[in-house]
């Protein structure tokens, strides 16, 4: 939608191709026209070169924009398009080839005199050898797929024992994301900075940057904020790396827009990276801080223009920062989710790049990135807090998003001394994952007031309730897990008498529609949006959402929690079984991999919850796992029986 939008200002018509999952998202309803290029697996639709072609001749494009995805760097299907006589928006497949695998670049850098991490980059990819050159390079090594991007192939090893493991998952998930095994080696840099040089280059030989992002706050080796300019380059750093940006463009006769990425170390020394031939998920930030259209300028270079702008031209404006808004749960391992988005309202405040609408359908198959929130503001201090309130206001019910931790990354003490590295996340994980138990017992009490307000009739609030005056009433609710008894009193009109442990909440309904309630609370005037189907209930109450169940009317048995310690296995999100790592009868370990899924084109390893035995596995490789369903379970004596 984001490409749509510059496509039509400029007077392009646009064409979507989508799957029959996303038959129905409001990017086909932008585009002039779609066309539907098969089902909802990646692989039989969007990263299907052929499928893609043939719909730019059913609807006679003459250009094909990749996006910003893996086909976006895919030097075959750049020369496809040639061949079939489109425009590929982006730099040429020879390009691609010089610039495209992580090897085959750190070997050209390493023959430009550009600084590179100490590693090995050779085409003997043979464990042995691998073993051997990780020795050499010393641990701790990071292991990279060659062909890779977006984190996917990437596994850090700290010693000897782990390594044949983390090469064989790596290698795995190399040619199952990339079709391309080859790795590489590194020596690791402990908490380094990732700065990344955005730049444009036309076929004329002109070459700009604009400056650089700091994208250090990741997860799993994936960016979830990013901002410009990074906190930790002066204006003599700036130069000295944007200087090898453009060096590096100019060296390999770059065209189109593209980012080298370097890891700074904290002596303040920078090495090459990797380059990415693509415009880039956070190309926002530096609009938002430039004020150019980097798609505008795409779609110029793409056309045999040349850049209507130099370097002079280009001036930097206060400060920006994005979130990446996933559907995640975090505190388990941002394991994804999917389900349906009931509610979504974005905030007014931000620019909000994103395809979705209340009642959409989140699906299993693609990235867990649903949304972009970017804000600018005259400083970075400025920019911090309008975003932290963006995320605040940001609606999305019905499935579990990682907006709170966002929000805790963004005030926490690293982050607004703008001191976060590649290890902030890891180094602050119980902070970032804090319940705030104040906070969640207050959404105890205004969920159980919700589950016994009526809906508003003909523009006024109901005159009764579903309790009579004066009798209480005990509901069990579970709130994302934790369960809570709860007891409710309909006191006079819209009043409630709310009792949650010993602390008491007096309600007073002023205002109730369908998705909204506004209320006081013990003398405070709040409001809350929600969204309810029979016992399930969604709401967000002071900038943090919370999904509820009423289980007052379920059996004990059910209502119990299950223990974490009963040996039973359950998949913390639905996908497909690509490893099974032991057999019925096997000892294993607390913290043992058992079984791998694939959901969201990430691999999420379940370990054994408890020593013991492996009594059942009810999952096979190629099948299917539910979310919470049980895919193994294990007795703790040793005498158990097969």
């Amino acid at each position: 939608m984001r490409i749509i939008r510059t496509a039509r200002r400029l007077g392009y018509r646009t064409v979507a191709v989508f799957s029959k999952a996303d038959a129905h998202s409001p990017y086909v309803e932008m585009a002039d026209q779609g066309v539907c290029i098969g089902e909802a697996s990646p692989m039989q639709s969007y990263l299907s070169i052929e499928r893609i072609l043939a719909a730019a001749e059913t609807s006679g494009a003459d250009a094909v924009h990749p996006g910003y995805g893996f086909l976006a760097e895919d030097q075959e299907f750049a020369r496809a398009c040639r061949e079939a006589g489109l425009v590929f928006v982006g730099p040429p497949a020879e390009v691609m080839a010089a610039i495209g695998n992580k090897a085959e670049a750190k070997r050209r850098m390493i023959e430009m005199g550009i600084p590179c991490m100490f590693g090995y980059h050779g085409a003997d990819q043979r464990d042995e050898r691998l073993m051997e050159e990780a020795e050499r390079i010393g641990y701790p090594i990071m292991i990279k797929a060659a062909a890779g991007g977006g984190g996917r192939g990437m596994r850090f090893a700290a010693s000897s024992i782990e390594l044949p493991g983390l090469l064989r998952s790596a290698r795995t998930e190399a040619l199952k994301v990339f079709g391309n095994p080859e790795l590489l080696l590194e020596k690791a840099i402990i908490e380094p900075r990732h700065i990344e040089v955005q730049f444009i280059a036309d076929r004329h030989g002109n070459v700009i940057h604009f400056g650089e992002r700091d994208c250090s706050v990741q997860r799993r080796h994936q960016k979830i904020i990013e901002e410009a300019p990074s906190p930790s380059v002066d204006s003599a750093l700036r130069a000295r790396m944007t200087s090898t940006a453009i060096r590096v463009a100019q060296a390999v006769a770059y065209e189109g827009v593209g980012t080298i990425e370097f890891l700074l170390d904290p002596a303040g020394e920078f090495f090459f990276m990797e380059a990415n031939a693509r415009l880039q998920v956070e190309h926002p930030v530096t609009e938002a801080l430039t004020g150019f259209d980097l798609v505008e300028l795409q779609f110029m270079v793409a056309s045999g223009e040349p850049l209507p702008i130099v370097q002079s031209d280009v001036t930097f404006t206060g400060h920006a920062i994005e979130a990446r808004l996933c559907a995640e749960d975090a505190r388990h391992s941002f394991v994804p989710q999917a389900g349906m988005i009931v509610l979504w309202d974005a905030p007014k405040t931000l620019r909000v790049d994103h395809a979705l609408r209340s009642g959409l359908e989140i699906f299993p198959h693609y990235d867990s990135m649903i949304a972009k929130l970017v804000s600018h503001g005259r400083n970075r201090e400025e920019a911090r807090r309008r975003l932290l309130f963006g995320l605040e206001e940001t609606v999305a019910l019905g499935v579990l998003t990682n907006k709170e931790f966002l929000v805790n990354c963004l005030g926490h003490p690293d982050f607004v001394a703008g001191k976060a590295t590649t290890g902030f996340i890891a180094r602050n994980a119980d902070e970032l994952l804090r319940v705030d138990d104040g906070g969640r017992q207050s959404a105890f009490a205004l969920a159980a007031l919700l589950y016994f307000v009526g809906n508003r009739r003909n523009g006024k609030l109901p005159t009764s309730s579903t309790i009579s005056n004066g009798i209480s009433v005990s509901l069990l609710l579970d709130l994302d897990g934790q369960r809570q008894t709860i007891m409710v009193q309909h006191e006079l009109d819209q009043r409630y008498r709310v009792v949650v442990d010993d602390a008491i909440y007096l309600f007073k309904v002023i205002d109730l529609s369908e998705s909204f309630v506004r209320f006081d609370c013990n003398d405070l005037v709040e409001g809350a949006v929600y969204w309810r189907d029979g016992r399930q209930l969604s709401m967000q109450y002071r900038g943090v959402s919370f999904n509820v169940e009423d289980v007052t009317r379920v059996s004990i048995a059910r209502a119990t929690p299950p223990s974490t310690n009963d040996g039973k296995l359950r998949a913390l999100t639905s996908g497909r079984v690509v490893s099974v790592l032991v057999e019925v009868g096997e000892r294993v370990r607390a913290g043992q991999p058992i079984v791998i899924l694939e959901a969201m084109k990430m691999e999420h390893t379940h370990v054994a919850p408890i020593e013991g035995t492996i009594t059942a596995l009810n999952v096979c490789v190629g099948g299917q796992a539910t979310v919470s369903g049980v895919i193994a379970e294990i007795h703790p004596n040793s005498e158990a029986s097969c």
